[in-house]
């Protein structure tokens, strides 16, 4: 019987050992760090408690002692960690963009870009501040950026000149004028007069908005309908501003010569851009003259005409030139300011006296700079006020005026205002202005005949 169990317990024991071989003896996997770690594990030792004491029969106790065991914190494997972020989502932002039609206002333009009334007047303010938008015309451009719940958050005015008003909003808001750099270009041309002046330019090539400022200079001494035969030559000089290739604003004519039946017609325009043009007859000074706007064209001469508003045949007292809302207004002559203010029809108008008689008057207008007041001396080519259309006027222009001894007469012909305008000017320094021209177009005709060949 016991030899039995005996054979059993080998058989059993047997068995196991066998498992093991097989299970364990014949595995290429190691064990796993953590696992093994894991394994190593035992309780951390803790403090024994007090030895309990166990009744036994007959009244004694016997002290039986606690059995201490350890159990350390088990160690398990780090997990790994990876640090993932939620990616931005940047909600679209809506441009919207287009020109100024004429008669809108700026508010007006800013509701059609979906601004809410509050905005539109913030956006106002912002740009007002660099910019005064009674200035605002047709042509110019808004681009306006709003966020996804509507609020503006850049406006950008496109003006004259390739110049932007530029405001931003956030948690502050910055306005700022960004103009173009630009490089000054001086060109020069010949033109062939046949017919008309604006056509003869037009065919060179050259702008023909300078038939205006020539008719504006020597209206007094040439008749473009009667004196021309056809034939007569041209030259003209003139500067551009411009950006690469593109033309900035209005080409500013700097020199003109006319050789008309023997006798030689020059004009030179400064080059300060005030307008105060000298006019030469056989290189001797004729008159020194400020335009009242500069490249402005003329719209109305001075004589009876039909009146644009009552319809009626009556004498147009002075000239106008039309040009666009706020362009600057200039004195034609030195003087003192005699009126500002407003009479009937002329609407806000200024008045200079040149001398004892002869008083020049500018209408229309839509603004007179700070601190100009009655009193005030000016000098020829001064900023006097802005072209405006209040007062019985049909659009933007300036009524241009001069009277002597009360009436009116032609302002392109009378002497009076040209001998008040030769007083601040020294022969000297317009024949140096004078022969300056002639060497510089002179060279120019030479560089271009000499790409030609």
């Amino acid at each position: 019987m016991r030899l039995r169990y005996l054979a059993a317990g080998l058989a059993v024991l047997g068995g196991v050992s066998l498992t093991a071989a097989l299970f364990g003896g014949f595995s290429k996997e190691p064990v796993p760090r953590a696992l093994s770690t894991v394994g190593l594990w035992a309780p951390a030792p803790i403090k024994p408690p007090l030895p309990s004491v166990a009744p036994i029969p007959g009244g004694f106790a016997v002290a039986q002692p606690a059995i201490a065991r350890t159990f350390p914190p088990p160690v398990l494997a780090a997990a790994a960690t990876v640090e993932t972020s939620v990616p931005s989502i940047e909600l679209p932002r809506r441009t919207w963009s287009r020109e100024i039609a004429s008669g809108e206002t700026l508010d007006v333009v800013l509701s059609q870009a979906g601004l809410a009334a509050a905005d539109r007047a913030e956006v106002a303010l912002a740009i007002g501040v660099e910019y005064d938008l009674r200035r605002l015309r047709p042509g110019h451009e808004l681009t306006v950026v709003t966020a996804p719940d509507g609020k503006p958050q850049r406006v950008v005015l496109l003006v004259d000149d390739g110049i932007r008003i530029e405001a931003t909003f956030g948690e502050r808001v910055a306005t700022q004028v960004l103009a173009p750099e630009t490089d000054v270009v001086i060109l020069a041309g010949e033109a062939r007069i046949e017919s008309s002046v604006s056509v003869a330019l037009s065919d060179a090539g050259m702008p023909a908005r300078f038939a205006v400022d020539l008719a504006e200079m020597l209206g007094e001494a040439v008749d473009f309908r009667r004196d021309l035969s056809g034939g007569e030559i041209l030259s003209l000089m003139w500067r551009e501003a411009r950006v690469g290739e593109e033309r900035i604003g209005q080409p500013e004519i700097t020199y003109a010569a006319l050789d008309l039946g023997g006798t030689a017609f020059e004009v030179v325009w400064p080059e300060d851009g005030s307008g105060r043009a000298t006019i030469f007859r056989d290189g001797e000074v004729e008159r020194v003259f400020a335009q009242p706007v500069e490249g402005a064209r003329l719209s109305s001469v001075y004589g009876r005409r039909t009146h644009p508003v009552y319809g009626d045949t009556r004498m147009h007292t002075g000239v106008d030139f039309a040009a666009a809302r706020g362009t600057p207004v200039y004195s034609t002559a030195a003087g003192r300011v005699r009126f500002i203010g407003r009479r009937g029809g002329y609407g806000r108008v200024v008045e200079i006296s040149h001398g004892s008689s002869t008083m020049t008057r500018y209408a229309h207008l839509s603004a007179v700079p700070d601190g100009l007041g009655t009193g005030d001396r000016v000098a020829a080519g001064d900023m006097i006020g802005r072209v405006g259309a209040t007062g019985t006027a049909t659009g933007p222009n300036l009524h241009y005026e001069v009277r002597v001894d009360g009436r009116p007469t032609d302002p392109l012909s009378d002497d009076r205002l040209a001998e008040a305008a030769e007083a601040a000017e020294t022969e000297s320094m317009s024949i140096e202005q004078l022969e300056k021209a002639r060497a510089q177009i002179t060279a120019l005709k030479a560089d271009i005949a000499l790409d030609r060949t």
